[in-house]
Order: C-alpha cells, then structure tokens, then sequence
C-alpha cells in the first residue's frame, strides 16, 4: 500500500499558502513528517484525512482518489488529531464501544471483542471502568490511538501526538506507535525531532507549506557526515559566529554556549568536527530553506 500525494497546494481566505505544490511518496510503515508549528503539517493531515478540500493537486491511496472518494477512504482510515474532545464523564471502555458502534461495527459480541483487545493492546485494560475526566494526557492519547485502529485501518494519521507528554508517558505512547506501524501506513506530524528519529525509517522536513527534504533519516545523517562543526563559547560571543558561519543550534551547557555549524570545511582551527544527528539534519534543512535552497533528496 502506498499514499501517492502530487502538487498539492492550499491558500486559506486570509491569503496564508499553506501548502505550495507539495509532492511525498508514503510507503508502509512509520513515516515522520517533521516541521515547526505553522510549516503546514496539520492543514495536509487534515487534508489526507479528508476533512478539508485542496486547492490543486491530487491524493491517491492504492488507486483510491482520496480528493473525491472521501467516503471510500473513510473505510481505511483512523486519525488521532491535534486535539480531539472526549466526554470527561464517560468511561474508556463505554466511550470506545461508542466509536466502534459508529464505525459500523454493529455485532455487539464482536465489538465487544474489538473493544477488549484495543483497551489491552493500549495497556489501557486496568483503566477500562475508570471516567476519561481522570485520565493523564498518555493515557488519552493511548485512548486516542485506540479508537483511531477501529475498524482496522490502512491509513493512520496522527498530528502531534507527544506534545505535552512527561517522558513516561512518551515512552509508552511511542512504544505502542511502532507496535501498530509495522504493516500500515503510519503518519506521525511533529515539531519533536526525536519522535521521527525513534520511531520513522522514512521522513520529510516541511517548512512554510513546502516539502524542503525527503530521506530515511539514517541516510539524511549520513549526508552531512563531515560537514558539522561544535564550539564552545561565551554566550555575547555567538552573534559573532552567526555573522561568519550557518550557525544551525546552540545549546546551554554549565554556563557556556556549545554551539553547531553547518560547513563543508572547517570553519576555523578553533572548531572541532561533531558527529551528525537528525536534529543537525532538522536545522540545516530550515537554514536552508529560509536561503532559498530546497534541499529535497531522495534515499541514496
């Protein structure tokens, strides 16, 4: 199965583009589609999960016209958006029998069934009598992939789904993304680059609406290898280098400035090679991108 999505581009009445001719190949699998809040991610989810029309450009999902069969690719669909309301008053295991009914599982015994396994594969089953109301925000987000697999779905969407989670709760809620990622197309959105480097074998940085870079994120690593150069450095000292050099991030460390640079030599004696990371990859491609250099490439 694979998600086809050609030059797709979308202008809201207030003249804000937020996609420009946007073009991505989505295979089976974990698929990150990485970018800062406002780059475009939630307007082409929401897009792909067809709750809102495209100026130009065309969506196809196994031969599926996802623009215009909008019913058709509900059948293959589970979606866990940005923010989703829950009934604070309901328990997990009513409200998830709920949305299964309205997904037209209409067999009780058999949604039971399906409702039961959901609750334990979220690790929720201990919870399953307790009101949504007194859930942490993992455990919602846990409950919220739950009711995205209803219905066994092709296609699953999720936008920002680790965003204010304590890292325990992140740990599980990402544990049970890759469970579920294996053998169905799984979009994660996020700003949280750690989430695309755990979890994705394929990845696209999206900046301003446009598609800057597509990779596997080991092979996006692998092409600045020899090209990133740390310092460390007083703090009233940084404006300096970001006048002389791409500088792509700093970072605070017992009162002094460390700071990273993108060159293809080193910058000066005083810097040291550093090894490459996705967070590296993130920032050059956005530095990049601000230049006016689209630096979209393929796995090598």
């Amino acid at each position: 199965m694979q998600l086809t999505i050609d030059h797709l581009s979308k202008t809201y009445p207030n003249g804000i583009q937020a996609l420009r001719d946007v073009s991505l190949k989505i295979p089976e699998g974990m698929y990150g589609l990485l970018g800062p809040n406002g780059a475009g991610k939630s307007t082409l989810m929401r897009t792909i999960a067809t709750l809102q029309e495209a100026d130009e450009g065309t969506i196809m999902l196994n031969g599926i016209d996802v623009l215009r069969e909008k019913n058709e690719v509900r059948k293959f669909l589970g979606y866990l958006p940005q923010e989703f309301g829950l009934d604070p008053k309901v328990t997990a295991e009513d409200m998830l029998e709920h949305f299964a009914a309205l997904k037209g599982l209409s067999n009780k015994r058999q949604r039971k069934e399906i409702v039961y396994s959901l609750l334990k594969q979220s690790n929720l089953w201990e919870s399953r009598k307790e009101k949504l109301g007194s859930f942490s925000g993992g455990m919602k987000q846990r409950f919220g992939i739950a009711q995205a697999l209803l219905g066994d779905p092709k296609l699953i969407i999720v936008d920002e789904p680790t965003a204010g989670l304590d890292p325990e709760e992140r740990n599980r809620f990402l544990n049970f993304l890759s469970e579920i990622g294996e053998h169905v197309i799984v979009i994660l959105s996020t700003h949280i680059v750690d989430d695309v480097n755990e979890l994705c074998s394929n990845m696209a940085i999206i900046h301003k609406g446009e598609v800057l870079l597509t990779n596997e994120p080991r092979h996006a690593i692998a092409r600045l290898r020899g090209k990133i150069w740390k310092k460390e450095i007083a703090k009233d000292k940084v404006d300096e280098v970001r006048n002389s050099f791409m500088l792509i991030s700093t970072k605070l460390f017992a009162g002094r400035t460390i700071l990273r640079v993108h060159s293809d030599i080193q910058p000066d004696s005083s810097f040291e090679p550093a090894e490459p990371d996705l967070s590296d990859v993130y920032f050059t491609t956005i530095k990049l991108g601000q230049n006016g250099i689209n630096s979209h490439t393929e796995p090598t």
